[in-house]
């Protein structure tokens, strides 16, 4: 599933658009990636309004059209969006296409996990996410994360960080290289890990937001051969430090890799 910075790496894309109207909606209204949307409503009050603006918030993204419409992406499982040529003709997987006169702007999903959803009206519409603070941001304070891991004290730290309430955009890979490089073994319940280790975790979990978005989201490039990322996929995948094999469970409904010489 994509995450916080393959989510920015597709909102980009559209972002060629800004400044431009639509002049044509293209969608498969059946699709259940519409479900709850009024799709009647998306593809007329779309249709002649320019796009102005995007934005996203972890694993969902925002765009804004002029006459106070509102169009809301989540990608789910195979989700992508791409820019194409304004004659562009659709594949059985391209779900919704807005033209321009330049481009048209497509966004694809085969699996239909993904979601798009539309509001009119001059407030952002319910179903965008609170303005939790996005780790990135000077509001994701150790005291904001100290009182998230306390709420969820039972829980395994793994199933913590996946919790976009606290976590906004951090995924199964992205959590899986948190706790390796913090040292910490995914299935420890919260309440356990002692405050040097909430300290190094913080550090770990802005460091590897902060560098997915810089390496990710801006030409789609893969992080560092020293990054778990690259072995946890891998049946008998090793340890980048260690070179021991990786141990895989289920913990928070998610498989998770990890090295029981580095995260004891």
């Amino acid at each position: 599933m994509p995450e916080l910075a393959e989510v920015e790496y597709f909102r980009r894309q559209w972002d060629a658009g800004i400044g431009a109207r639509i002049t044509a909606v293209d969608l498969h209204a059946q699709k259940r990636i519409f479900r709850g949307s009024d799709v009647r409503a998306l593809k007329g009050r779309l249709t002649g309004a320019k796009l102005l603006r995007s934005t996203a918030r972890g694993k969902q993204m925002l765009f804004e059209f002029a006459g106070t419409n509102w169009l809301g992406l989540h990608l789910g499982m195979s989700g992508t969006m791409r820019v194409e040529p304004p004659d562009f003709h659709a594949g059985k997987h391209d779900h919704l296409i807005l033209r321009q006169s330049k481009r048209a702007l497509v966004f694809r999903d085969p699996r239909l996990f993904g979601r798009v959803r539309f509001h009119h009206g001059e407030l952002h519409p319910e179903w965008w996410p609170p303005d939790l603070p996005q780790i990135g941001a000077r509001t994701f304070t150790s005291a904001f994360f100290g009182s998230f891991l306390d709420r969820h004290r039972r829980a395994p730290i793994k199933a913590v960080l996946l919790l976009q309430s606290g976590f906004p955009g951090i995924g199964n890979w992205m959590a899986d290289e948190i706790l390796w490089r913090a040292r910490i073994a995914p299935a420890r319940v919260a309440a356990d890990l002692r405050e040097p280790e909430r300290a190094l975790l913080l550090r770990e979990t802005r460091f590897v937001a902060r560098e997915a978005l810089r390496i990710i989201a801006a030409d789609f490039a893969d992080p560092p051969r020293t990054w778990l990322i690259h072995q946890r996929w891998k049946a008998g995948g090793l340890c980048p430090r260690h070179k021991t094999v990786l141990r895989r469970a289920t913990i928070g409904g998610r498989t998770t890799a990890w090295c029981a010489q580095c995260q004891k």
